[in-house]
């Protein structure tokens, strides 16, 4: 089955871009057309519904306040690190960071995977309360049910007099 192609005036009209930033991204090396590149004047770029995605992902950067350089960076990580497709990989964004989460493990991509953080998984934490709590609940219900031998020997101590 061939893949669909779009052209640059289409993949620029599906991403939000103009053609010249799809054009200095081509020529730049930010992102290529998979399906044929231009080879000199008349020849036609031919994007796949992936090229889409990225362009797509690279324009969000952008709006988020990322510099381009810093983009290519992202890219450049994202490109050697993400083995699925780049647009769907999850990236926060926090003022000029931009860090990917892989896993259990936030990794700053503009610094080129150095600043690794740990996730704290939270969910956890919730499931891990509530089970105490339920774990609490049970055991003061049971102690409510017995009496302690304290009171135990209060009550016989009383029986007595």
């Amino acid at each position: 089955m061939a893949k669909q192609s779009f052209s640059g005036s289409q993949a620029a009209q599906i991403a939000g871009i103009t053609y010249r930033q799809l054009d200095y991204w081509a020529r730049t090396n930010l992102i290529r057309p998979s399906l044929s590149d231009a080879k000199g004047s008349g020849s036609r770029r031919s994007y796949e519904y992936r090229d889409l995605l990225e362009l797509k992902v690279i324009k969000q950067l952008l709006d988020a306040g990322i510099k381009l350089e810093s983009v290519r960076e992202v890219f450049n990580y994202l490109r050697s690190h993400v083995d699925t497709e780049i647009a769907a990989a999850h990236i926060v964004i926090s003022g000029k960071a931009v860090v990917l989460c892989q896993g259990d493990q936030l990794v700053d991509v503009v610094r080129n995977g150095q600043g690794v953080l740990n996730v704290l998984p939270l969910a956890n934490i919730k499931s891990d309360v509530d089970a105490m709590i339920v774990t609490l609940a049970d055991r003061n219900a049971v102690a409510k049910s017995q009496p302690s031998s304290i009171t135990s020997q209060i009550a016989v101590q009383t029986v007595a007099l």
